[in-house]
């Protein structure tokens, strides 16, 4: 086993806290009456996985998303159902990203998501102190500029690829159980916090 050199992080469920069911009452409230069955925690299906995955762009998913609520729907409605995904930002998190950084690590982010959440996740709002989630990355890895989305094995060669390290020298952190299996299976070290839970000192354990 090499040593840890590179650690991969998930956005939604470990750097932010996910609120699903805030997320289902937005697109509700715009007019997808039935974003209860459309929306998944982990891997989008129809149009949201379209635009996770990049198939379509943002404009396009605006179009569609007003065919299903029945009214046109504007970019900001969009962005607004989507960032109701996000409930929090711990501060305990940003602080161990940059503890992790300064200790040598490199830090790379590997997440499904989509080009609304991070209209806000690449801007100076995102940590309420004028930095960027880039400020605290070393690169960053977004399916849908990829166009492949976890657990497809897919995703994870492209990154081993771009970052040419072994496996055995990352430790992925993700809350989706089948991310964390594809991830292992191929080599990679493994640790699967729940969503929100305070990871900051048990990353510890695997790091040693």
């Amino acid at each position: 086993m090499g040593q840890i050199r590179t650690i991969i992080f998930d956005l939604g469920g470990v750097i932010i806290t996910l609120d699903q069911p805030q997320a289902i009452r937005r697109f509700q409230e715009i007019g997808l009456k039935d974003a209860d069955q459309r929306l998944d925690a982990y891997t989008q299906g129809g149009i949201f996985g379209d635009l996770e995955r990049g198939t379509i762009d943002a404009e396009t998913f605006r179009v569609e998303l007003s065919k299903l609520a029945g009214r046109d729907v504007t970019y900001d409605e969009c962005r607004y159902a989507w960032l109701g995904y996000c409930r929090e930002l711990p501060q305990r998190n940003l602080e161990a990203l940059r503890r992790l950084r300064k200790e040598g690590y490199r830090l790379v982010l590997l997440s499904n998501t989509n080009p609304y959440m991070m209209s806000w996740a690449m801007s100076p709002d995102f940590d309420g102190e004028g930095h960027s989630l880039e400020d605290y990355m070393d690169a960053c890895y977004c399916s849908y500029k990829l166009g492949c989305m976890k657990p497809d094995t897919e995703f994870f060669h492209r990154v081993l690829m771009a970052e040419q390290t072994a496996p055995s020298e990352m430790l992925f952190l993700d809350d989706g159980p089948r991310n964390v299996a594809v991830a292992s299976q191929m080599g990679i070290r493994t640790y699967c916090p729940e969503n929100g839970e305070d990871w900051t000192q048990t990353i510890y354990e695997y790091l040693k």
